[in-house]
């Protein structure tokens, strides 16, 4: 009985709420490659540029160079974006794009997390 009245008084009525499988059903499935923070964070990023390259994405993200580098091939091995690495002189530099994949991918993931947000907020 203490937990209906403290239900109550926060004003929750349980006799209106969905049940977990029905809620479960309206929320579709989450794509896990990009969910992850640093990956979500270098495809939201190349999303707003035509292209970063390492050392900007890097800054950008707070990211140390293995993280960065281990995070990025793993977008990369899906097609989500494309690494070009060139010479400027004699220093290296890696540039990534957001593939056309890539930018696909990363819509259905935003319009997926807009459907959990609707559905939290019903």
């Amino acid at each position: 009985m203490a937990r209906q009245t403290k239900n109550k008084a926060k004003g929750i009525d349980r006799s209106k709420r969905r049940s977990d499988k029905t809620v479960a059903m309206s929320v579709p499935e989450l794509n896990r490659l990009i969910h992850e923070r640093m990956r979500l964070g270098i495809m939201s990023a190349l999303a707003v540029h035509d292209f970063l390259s390492f050392q900007e994405l890097k800054d950008v993200l707070n990211a140390t160079d293995g993280n960065l580098s281990v995070h990025a091939r793993k977008l990369e091995e899906a097609g989500y974006l494309t690494c070009t690495k060139t010479f400027v002189g004699r220093m290296p530099k890696t540039e990534y794009r957001l593939s056309g994949e890539g930018r696909d991918q990363l819509e259905d993931y935003l319009g997926h997390m807009e459907s959990l947000i609707e559905a939290t907020r019903r």
